[in-house]
């Protein structure tokens, strides 16, 4: 009776850790104003990991309502990554999406690139579109540098990446010296379930 109750458990763990995904955007791709893809959908533990290619830009939470300002309180912040032009690696900076309850909302705070449409989402909405957000950082004519109201900021070597949490309601980040910590994490939950289910067995 252990050993199915064990048997029953293990793969539920070893699921709901094997479905955590780490999405891809590329930032100045092609030497453009862009995030590429410019927005995503994304499930509670996945990773979105942005990738700068060129230039010197920003990933910098904001709001739907004021595209190209800082959040007033929390939010996160890649710090500016500066790219030289012909580099053979890249900064990367990455964070977990903790919360899908409500879009995620970002610009690059680079002087006129929110006004030129340089923006991301996770999780736009039917009623809150990212048409409507890039429209809006359009229309703003910002040229905001400003870090203030950001709760966290790393940035990133070129051949690390820096990690922060965050979620719809209360964004939180930490640096780290790699984006290892995501996988070893989600590696210490199968080892722990492994662990559980021998415990079971025996």
């Amino acid at each position: 009776m252990r050993f199915s109750l064990a048997a029953a458990v293990l793969p539920v763990l070893a699921a709901s850790v094997s479905a955590q995904t780490t999405i891809q955007v590329q930032v100045g791709a092609n030497n453009g104003l862009t995030y590429t893809p410019e927005s995503v959908n994304a499930t509670v533990g996945d990773t979105i990991q942005f990738l700068f290619m060129s230039k010197n830009h920003t990933v910098t939470q904001s709001s739907f309502a004021s595209p190209c300002a800082n959040l007033s309180t929390g939010g996160i912040d890649s710090g500016f990554q500066a790219v030289a032009a012909g580099a053979a690696t890249v900064p990367s900076w990455s964070f977990t999406v903790n919360d899908t309850s409500a879009p995620l909302w970002f610009y690059c705070r680079q002087v006129g690139h929110c006004a030129k449409g340089m923006v991301f989402a996770v999780n736009p909405t039917a009623a809150k579109t990212f048409t409507a957000f890039q429209a809006a950082a359009n229309a703003s004519g910002s040229t905001t540098t400003s870090a203030s109201g950001s709760a966290a900021s790393g940035s990133a070597a070129a051949t690390g990446s820096s990690s922060a949490s965050s979620s719809a309601t209360s964004p939180s980040g930490s640096a780290t010296t790699n984006g290892a910590m995501a996988h070893g994490a989600r590696a210490g939950a199968v080892l722990a379930a492994l662990g559980f289910a021998a415990g079971l067995v025996l």
